[in-house]
This record gives C-alpha cells, sequence and structure tokens, in this order.
C-alpha cells in the first residue's frame, strides 16, 4: 500500500517505520524538504515536500499539532490531492498551556479534532486512530505488555476504511478495536489528553483500569 505522511515528526518516523518493515511504500512529507527526505531515508522510505507525497498515495497519516490539523488539511485539500484519499487523524489538539503542573497538565485546544478534519475535508474519509498512545511506543521491539496485545481504537464512519486503517495498527503490531463511527473520536482525544496528565503525574494509567474479567464478574 502507498502510505504518505503529512508532518515527519515522531509519529510520522514511528509508523512510517513499522510500515516500512510490513512491506508498503511509504513517502514522509514535510514542510521543509530536507527534513522529510532526512526522516524518509532513515526509516527507509522516500520523502520530500508534502504536496510530492500525496497524489500517489492511497492513505495519508495526518501528523500534525492538533490545533493545525483542520487547516493543513484543507490546504492539502485545495491544492487536490487529497480527494477520495483515506486520511488518518493520529492528532491531539493539545492546549497552549498543555504544559502545567500534574495532574492538571494537557488540556483540549478543541474536543473535536478529527471531526473538524473531516469537515475541512469532506471529499475524504477521515479515520481516528493512534492518538492515545505515545510515538515512543511505537519504537519499542514489541507492542505486548504484561501479556497483553496493546489496543488501538479506531473510528470512522467509512466501513472500509476502517476495515483497511485496522489492518495498518495490525501492521505495526497492535490490535485495532472498532470504537464508533467518527463522532466518537472526540472521547478518544479527550481520553488522551486525561490520560497524559496521569502519567505525568507518575501515575499509571493502567491501574483504573482493572481487567475484563474483574468488571464482569467472570470466573
Amino acid at each position: 500500500m502507498r502510505i504518505a505522511t503529512i508532518g515527519a515528526g515522531k509519529m510520522a518516523r514511528a509508523l512510517g517505520a513499522k510500515w516500512v518493515e510490513a512491506g508498503h511504500e511509504v513517502y514522509i512529507g514535510a514542510r521543509r524538504p530536507a527534513e522529510g527526505s532526512r526522516v524518509g531515508t532513515e526509516i527507509g522510505a522516500r520523502g520530500g515536500t508534502i504536496d510530492d507525497g500525496l497524489p500517489d498515495a492511497e492513505v495519508v497519516l495526518l501528523a500534525v499539532p492538533g490545533r493545525t490539523a483542520p487547516v493543513v488539511a484543507q490546504g492539502a485539500a485545495a491544492r487536490g490531492s487529497l480527494d477520495g484519499k483515506i486520511v488518518i487523524d493520529c492528532t491531539n489538539a493539545l492546549g497552549y498551556d498543555a504544559f502545567t503542573a500534574p495532574p492538571d497538565s494537557f488540556v483540549l485546544a478543541t474536543t473535536a479534532v478529527a471531526e473538524a478534519v473531516a469537515e475541512a475535508v469532506p471529499s475524504t474519509r477521515v479515520v481516528k486512530a493512534f492518538n492515545i498512545l505515545a510515538a515512543e511506543v511505537w519504537t519499542t521491539p514489541t507492542r505486548q505488555f504484561d501479556g497483553q496485545d496493546t489496543l488501538v481504537p479506531v473510528c470512522g464512519n467509512d466501513k472500509n476504511a476502517v476495515r483497511l486503517v485496522s489492518g495498518l495498527v495490525a501492521d505495526a503490531g497492535a490490535q485495532a478495536i472498532r470504537a464508533g463511527d467518527l463522532a466518537r473520536a472526540r472521547y478518544a482525544e479527550a481520553t488522551a489528553a486525561f490520560v497524559m496528565g496521569l502519567w505525568f503525574a507518575g501515575h499509571d494509567a493502567r491501574a483504573m483500569l482493572p481487567p475484563l474479567d474483574a468488571m464482569t464478574g467472570a470466573d
């Protein structure tokens, strides 16, 4: 599959590397072409400008600051390079004052980034995924912790797009879970901000979510 990124930061690099390993053709697009080329070379992909990578892509990873994601996507769409494509929104729109003292760290500048992206680029199929886990998780040798596969919520209105993105989650070494339509992506975004605040306060967020059998009373 041909995958292009809008952005050359940690998420684009980490996921791009996993998809290259899985046999996909990846292009790293950046505002600064030299940065896109550098990151692309480092992970075994091509890279350069954003616009050069989009025309041939089947899937586009939107990996920019969440506050700017709708505007950036709209700009790419205005140049005719996003029509009909699947856009994976992995962003979180953290507020400018997000990095305050824990546990009040990480607030959202907007509560529905994925929906705003979909509204900005109606000619695309937007899928929310990969926003809760930090980029560093994707650079570790495995996505299994304490014997459990890492789960990635996937939200979207187009079933075929959700199915395809779920396959890309598997190719990155995790397990996708269908988490509802795109309107529910706002809950994934809020979860990310809340959990980040706990992590930076030194708490293990897993401890507030007991195993399923404990919640259901299963033996």
